[in-house]
């Protein structure tokens, strides 16, 4: 169901079901199209690249208003800049974490946890939010695992809307903590996101709310899409050979390869598109099982639990989506073991200084793996997404103590040391 509300972007040209391709009208609130699918937002990509050409995009500054992601803002469906929230958003860096013995540069980190809130959710939600208000919303609700959570609270804050959000009860507590101290209504919930998800579907349903679940609106997708522009930006137009995205709801990975096309389809682009690789953990892959079966759609996964409690997602509403993107890119779905995600959690923060969440550590557990099987090569160019700040996890307790007293008689403190060392 849809109603007029508000007007739409200077270039969105339309909105079209992702699996029908059925046309649907822009200015209008949308949730899922008419056959119950994700919406992608089209845009007149000629007019477009008229108005904007790559050395003017080259030339902004990278403060102000074009601080961040909102500097692509003729790709976005944003109408004008009094509509767009801003906290402080970066351009995230890409770092070296190359392996030992492997040549430089062939591994990098995205590391989204710079972004507001501390995660790359801060994308998609600054536009979802900035667009229900564009189009007269003023309730927004959504189930989350954490990271989502917290941005629409941040931004919804920001844009002077009310927030209810639903989380699974094991839900990290600092998550839960962030999204209550940030204004909105938070309840736990006995099940998994998607269980979390129907309640939210109801309740909007019966009160009106808009709601803003992982593509059960059209605009969260052309705020992840930027992850694809700035990476783009950032390596001069020559795209890496893979990309490593930690997947649940895939977002990020559809955003990304649409941007990618748009780009291409602008002539912009310098290299082949990457191959897109949907990283999940063994105790959650509907992707993987999908993929691997030669399906276009996914199955629930039952009883799906995962130390990565942001991948934690057992059916994925855009996995036909996500597998087009990988199967088109000629990429892969792969799954890790938890103890592979903590181990290399472990050993990129010994090795590099770099503190990963779960799901961030999940892709260097995709890549060795990946490396050591062949389905990556050892001089391919790989970015690997790390999403959110690794402080926003249960970290291992510390219980070493020493005696001050003791310690700093004369000769002790070398001693006692190595006897906690030990």
């Amino acid at each position: 169901m849809s109603s007029r509300r508000g007007a739409s972007a200077g270039f969105v040209s339309h909105l079209e079901c992702g699996w029908t391709g059925e046309r649907h009208e822009k200015g209008v609130v949308h949730g899922l199209s008419n056959a119950g699918k994700p919406l992608l937002v089209r845009y007149d990509l000629e007019a477009l690249g008229r108005a904007l050409t790559q050395e003017a995009l080259r030339t902004r500054p990278f403060e102000g208003r074009d601080r961040g992601f909102w500097r692509y803002r003729e790709f976005l469906p944003v109408e004008d800049a009094q509509h767009e929230l801003h906290l402080g958003e970066v351009v995230t860096p890409l770092i070296d974490v190359s392996p030992p013995g492997a040549p430089a540069g062939t591994l990098w980190i995205k590391d989204e946890g710079r972004l507001p809130t501390a995660s790359f959710k801060s994308r998609g939600l600054a536009l979802a939010v900035a667009m229900a208000k564009q189009l007269g919303a003023h309730h927004l609700a959504m189930p989350t695992n954490g990271n989502a959570g917290a941005a629409l609270a941040a931004y919804a804050r920001r844009a002077g809307l009310t927030a209810t959000v639903l989380c699974p009860a094991d839900t990290p507590e600092i998550n839960v903590r962030e999204i209550a101290a940030l204004g909105a209504e938070v309840f736990r919930v006995d099940g998994l996101i998607d269980e979390c998800g129907a309640i939210v579907r109801h309740v909007c349903a019966e009160q009106g709310w808009f709601d803003v679940s992982t593509l059960k609106e059209p605009y969260r997708i052309e705020g992840k899409k930027t992850m694809g522009l700035e990476l783009w930006e950032q390596t001069g137009g020559v795209l890496p050979d893979v990309i490593l995205y930690p997947t649940g709801g895939g977002t990020g990975l559809i955003g990304m390869w649409k941007a990618f096309d748009e780009l291409e389809r602008l002539g912009w682009l310098q290299s082949k598109k990457p191959r897109m690789v949907a990283v999940q953990a063994s105790g959650c892959a509907p992707i993987v099982n999908a993929f691997e079966e030669g399906s276009r759609c996914a199955a629930r996964v039952q009883n799906a639990t995962t130390v990565a409690s942001g991948i934690r997602v057992p059916a994925a509403i855009g996995d036909f989506l996500i597998l087009d993107a990988v199967r088109e890119s000629g990429g892969f779905a792969i799954a890790v073991e938890d103890a592979h995600i903590l181990q290399c959690r472990e050993q990129i923060a010994l090795r590099t200084g770099n503190l990963l969440c779960p799901e961030g550590a999940a892709t260097i557990a995709a890549y060795e793996t990946a490396l050591q099987d062949g389905r990556i090569g050892e001089n391919e160019i790989c970015v690997a997404f790390h999403c959110a700040s690794g402080l926003k996890y249960e970290l291992p307790a510390v219980t070493r103590h020493l005696d001050k007293a003791q310690s700093l008689a004369k000769g002790r403190l070398v001693v006692d040391i190595d006897r906690s060392i030990r």
